[in-house]
């Protein structure tokens, strides 16, 4: 692997805020980008299946709260996982992630290459990047395509090609999808969305990520600045930081023909 490569990350934790919280540290070590972060093992299947992209690691929880009970106590749905992926081609690499060392010697004798107890630490989670980083191989084949978008539409998992989406909203600890299928929850940070996503999406505030493509004009009034984003009728209003109004109109001005820079927006 190319020493500048971020290693590219599934995360399945049951638990919102340990998911949540890992994967801000996995983003803030530098070395990974999260492509998933799941809930449950038939969501990691799906999202392994689905990627467009080779995902390099896994990290896994032990206990997953929901999955099938055996023999009247809760089965170690993390580690039942671990072992079906004997028999995907091209599996990650698996990291183990568990509030005990009980299943240690169990998930080493599956093949799994470190095991993070909680709470994590980002030097903790470094380490164990960085070992992985050393052992990844480099990556075949050519530029992948950005990937689809998996979001929660009330009990339903929806699908969106990245050309499909308008924007990403960030609201408290919540984090939505703007398209023509609605406003719908999805797990992953602006911070992640951005990183994985690349330049075809712009950050035009703190709480809002928009396809460039799909913003359909700006308006300046009164100091403020927002953009008209989407074809519903009337457009998504999404408003544009202060500090970042000129920027964002120097970019989509890159991508537009017909006006000087000194006729648009102020």
């Amino acid at each position: 692997m190319l020493p500048d490569t971020k290693l590219r990350v599934l995360v399945l934790e049951d638990e919102w805020p340990a998911r949540n919280f890992l994967v801000q540290l996995l983003e803030a070590s530098g070395l990974a980008e999260v492509v998933a972060a799941v809930p449950s093992t038939s969501l990691a299947t799906s999202a392994l299946a689905s990627s467009p992209v080779l995902i390099d690691v896994a990290f896994v929880d032990v206990n997953l709260a929901g999955e099938p009970f055996e023999g009247g106590s809760p089965v170690t749905g993390g580690l039942r996982w671990v072992e079906s992926l004997r028999a995907v081609p091209a599996a990650p690499q698996v990291v183990i992630t568990t509030a005990s060392k009980e299943h240690a010697l169990q998930a080493f004798e599956l093949g799994v290459v470190d095991y993070l107890l909680k709470p994590f630490t980002l030097d903790r989670v470094k380490a164990a990047l960085e070992r992985l980083k050393a052992r990844t191989p480099p990556r075949p084949g050519p530029a992948r395509r950005p990937p689809r978008i998996a979001a929660r539409k009330g009990k339903r998992i929806v699908f969106l090609e990245a050309n499909e989406v308008w924007a990403f909203e960030a609201e408290g600890r919540l984090c939505f999808v703007h398209s023509g299928a609605g406003r719908l929850d999805i797990d992953l940070s602006l911070t992640s969305l951005e990183a994985v996503l690349g330049s075809a999406f712009l950050r035009v505030h703190r709480n809002w990520l928009v396809a460039v493509d799909e913003v359909r004009g700006i308006l300046r009034d009164g100091g403020e600045t927002t953009l008209s984003v989407g074809d519903a009728e009337p457009p998504l209003s999404v408003p544009v930081a202060r500090d970042r109004a000129a920027q964002v109109r120097d970019r989509l001005l890159d991508s537009a023909v017909g006006l000087r820079r000194d006729e648009g927006p102020a």
